[in-house]
């Protein structure tokens, strides 16, 4: 049986950013930390929601490099490396194993619209140059390629394959991946909205932007699923939800670097095209901030 990299709750990290578009480091510690302090069961450094897609390659290896610093083994640190070009895959994931990582997280290739054989080979080909677990995601909304399950279990095969964030949002699918994949695989859920709902159907946690913004209260949600509490995790969801539900009025990461800025970790910047959230949309996210107890 493969290792688990972790159970529970994994934060998808912000970037945090100074006023003038440059990494705000000194945030970005006090960020990890606060993390760490509400209990988080693993980090996710240079996702979707730590705007990637946006910064240069050198500054994500040196970005993963300080997070793995900072973090010092207290949890596992996960690397997202996916592109849409096979081979920046490769060596992003060679850079982020050189850089410390435990595992590293790889998004299906976008825009591509690589056919199903076309994303085995791909994986494959990451798995094998990776000297780290690879964990799979898949997210059709915003790369326009679903990663079907039949795929997912023939990807499962390979030793170093370990384990697929599921974001599609749909719950067919998740219970397809888990009769397929049984033990072979484990599943995150890459839905806030749906971790309860994914957890009760084998996931063993979730990649969370929510997170972020109350850890102790996501974690608490896990922590319900993992005891097997699911009265107690429903009810986190549903208070919670109104919050998921802000931080997903406009495309990630905007809210969650909206709602970040807000709590002190570095300025409400993001680096084009992303732009900061609009005001309407800012208002009703900060209220149901401050319902869960937030000072913002």
């Amino acid at each position: 049986m493969k290792n688990t990299i972790f159970t529970g709750m994994a934060t998808a990290l912000v970037t945090p950013m100074a006023a003038d578009g440059s990494v705000d480091y000194e945030a970005f510690g006090r960020l990890v930390e606060f993390q760490l302090e509400g209990g988080i069961n693993a980090l996710v450094v240079m996702g979707t929601t730590g705007e990637n897609a946006t910064i240069e390659y050198d500054d994500q290896r040196e970005i993963i490099r300080f997070v793995v610093e900072k973090v010092a083994g207290r949890v596992p640190v996960i690397a997202g490396t996916g592109t849409n070009n096979t081979a920046h895959v490769i060596a992003n994931t060679k850079a982020a194993c050189e850089a410390g990582a435990d595992a590293v997280l790889v998004v299906t290739p976008y825009y591509n619209k690589a056919t199903q054989n076309g994303l085995i080979a791909h994986f494959t080909a990451v798995a094998d140059a990776s000297t780290v677990p690879v964990i799979l995601y898949n997210v059709p909304g915003r790369t326009g390629c679903n990663l079907l399950p039949k795929t997912v279990a023939k990807l499962a095969e390979h030793p170093n394959i370990v384990a697929i964030k599921e974001a599609t949002g749909n719950m067919a699918q998740m219970v397809a991946l888990r009769a397929l994949c049984g033990e072979k695989l484990d599943i995150y859920s890459g839905e806030d909205a749906l971790t309860v709902p994914m957890m009760a159907m084998g996931a063993k946690g979730t990649i969370s932007v929510l997170s972020n913004v109350v850890p102790k209260e996501a974690v608490a949600m896990t922590d319900a699923c993992r005891a097997g509490d699911y009265e107690t995790a429903a009810a986190l969801q549903c208070r919670l939800l109104p919050l998921i539900d802000a931080l997903f009025s406009e495309v990630n990461p905007i809210p969650a670097k909206a709602a970040t800025a807000a709590m002190g970790f570095g300025a409400d910047v993001l680096r084009l095209p992303l732009t900061p959230m609009e005001p309407q949309n800012r208002e009703v996210l900060l209220s149901e901030m401050r319902k869960l107890g937030l000072k913002v």
